[in-house]
């Protein structure tokens, strides 16, 4: 099921493409993947408003978020198969279509339910589309240009989240939330048909191969069940609730089930024999920890500036910016710094940068400036231009070949299930240290307490009326207990970061400039 086999077929079966030809299908191509990892970051800054609009709490709509990312990971390890079986043109046109068809009912949906629902499938069907994206671009371009063509394909890949914060907030402060998805629709068609109608021709050969059917269903098991149980888990009360508690054992015995049935089936769906090598299991580790720490705040810091401090959507994509367009900037240097140094050194600076901006994060007030809030963003920038290459080269180091693609499906698998569960496990963390700090706050907040008679009677003389005075201090204090919440956890990622600097250190020295894979 290997990609990297798909590709060889693909340029054996046709040449390249040239002139104008060449770029209308490399736009197109290039489109497809801008779309599908701006739909991962989009959404961030418009929960609060999707909330709103569907009358449901803020951390009950980051299901919006995790059912995209949990069902997008369940749909990678079948991306390999979809191609042999179906060819790469007609696998990556379909996903396209699909994808299109998901964000049409995201756009129009009528309730929360149905919008997660909508989610899950638009990310279930999005598999295809990365990998397929990049797999047709170098297949197109001459062997002399591929670097243009991987140059095209990665700079969407870190354009489209910078894209994403800063477009979904505009589109939600001055249209309906539904557009953040609706506009997909017209580019969705347009690179569907685009690639379709031009790259049909050059379709790869397909063959019948034998899909794990089994490790499948058990993945989709485990990994629904656990995810409902973060989601659900503490709205319903957590172990009081026998739904949470049957759906724990259900993930349990169906994480088992699954782990022996990949071990011992032939063709396995996820390849698990591949965590016998030492920097494939360690780097998976570290990326799968790594990247859900950095998704996590991702989707706090909007819920934090929004529910807080106040910030409109379009400003709390903005103050997000900063971030991806360091990385931009940054990301032909750490490739660079790669071909000529340890991996385990950039990916301690990655971290160790990374460190720094939570911990800058971590002092920060409710009346910090637009500037203070952007400039840990700025620093986090300089982690995520060396996160992904670093990480790549370690997880990759010392596999043969015909196992890279493999690998690099499986980490990419791991990396994003485990986006997921941060996502809800950090919103649940969140206001958890809320209702802590809240319950201490009010300590200090009773009517014997000299600092709440202070309060209470500079208000008054301010005009306010008695009961407007109390609401007032209530209000300050449960902002002031989200703020030590936000901090909590910004410190904990901070010093999560750091071990896994140290974690980083027990991988063997990989070589350096290692072999990237073809397409993830």
């Amino acid at each position: 099921m290997s990609i990297a086999g798909v590709m060889a077929r693909e340029g054996a079966e046709a040449g390249p493409m040239h002139g104008p030809a060449l770029w209308a299908a490399a736009t197109a191509l290039a489109l497809g993947t801008f779309m599908q990892v701006l739909d991962v970051t989009i959404a961030n800054v418009s929960l609060p408003t999707i909330a709103g609009n569907l009358g449901a709490s803020t951390d009950q709509a980051t299901w919006v978020i995790t059912s995209f990312t949990v069902a997008n990971g369940i749909g990678v390890p079948l991306t390999g198969w979809l191609m042999n079986r179906y060819g790469v043109v007609r696998t990556f046109a379909v996903s396209v279509l699909a994808f299109t068809a998901a964000s049409f009912l995201c756009g129009v949906a009528w309730s929360l339910p149905s919008l997660v629902f909508f989610r899950a499938l638009q990310g279930a069907v999005s598999g295809p589309m990365i990998p397929g994206s990049q797999a047709l671009m170098l297949s197109i371009f001459p062997q002399a240009r591929r670097a243009t063509a991987l140059g095209i394909w990665s700079i969407t890949t870190l354009v489209a989240p910078i894209c994403g914060p800063i477009l979904g907030g505009y589109i939600s402060d001055s249209w309906h939330w539904g557009w953040i998805f609706l506009i997909n629709v017209p580019v969705g068609l347009a690179v569907g048909m685009v690639c379709w109608t031009m790259l049909r021709t050059r379709e790869t050969q397909v063959r019948k191969l034998p899909i794990d059917t089994v490790g499948l269903a058990l993945l989709i098991v485990w990994a629904g069940s656990l995810q409902v149980v973060l989601d659900t888990g503490r709205n319903a009360g957590w172990w009081d609730s026998p739904h949470i508690l049957a759906l724990c054992v259900i993930a349990a015995i169906g994480f088992i089930a699954f782990l022996i049935w990949e071990l011992t089936e032939e063709h396995p769906i996820v390849d698990l024999s591949l965590f016998k090598n030492r920097n494939f299991a360690l780097g998976t580790i570290i990326f799968c920890l790594g990247n859900g720490v950095f998704f996590a705040n991702m989707i706090l810091m909007p819920l934090w500036l929004q529910t807080q401090l106040g910030y409109t959507a379009t400003w709390a994509g903005l103050v997000s910016a900063p971030t991806g367009a360091v990385a931009v900037l940054l990301t032909p240097v750490a490739a660079g710094l790669m071909a000529r140094t340890d991996a385990r050194l950039v990916a301690s600076i990655s971290f160790a940068a990374a460190a720094a901006s939570y911990f800058l994060r971590a002092g920060l007030t409710n009346d910090a400036s637009f500037f203070a809030i952007a400039v840990p963003l700025m620093v986090q920038g300089i982690a995520s231009a060396s996160f992904f290459i670093a990480l790549v080269i370690i997880i990759l180091d010392g596999l043969p070949q015909e196992r890279i693609p493999d690998a690099s499906g499986l980490a990419n698998f791991v990396r994003i299930i485990g986006s997921g569960f941060a996502a809800s496990i950090v919103t649940t963390l969140w206001d958890n240290r809320e209702a802590l700090h809240q319950s201490r706050l009010a300590d200090v907040t009773t009517a014997y307490a000299p600092q709440f008679n202070a309060a209470l009677a500079a208000l008054r003389a301010l005009g306010l009326e008695d009961m407007a005075a109390k609401a007032a201090i209530t209000r300050g204090m449960v902002g002031q207990a989200y703020l030590l919440a936000s901090l909590d956890v910004f410190t904990l990622s901070a010093w999560l970061c750091i071990g896994l600097v140290a974690l980083a250190w027990l991988c063997h020295r990989p070589a350096s400039g290692a072999a990237m894979p073809a397409a993830e």
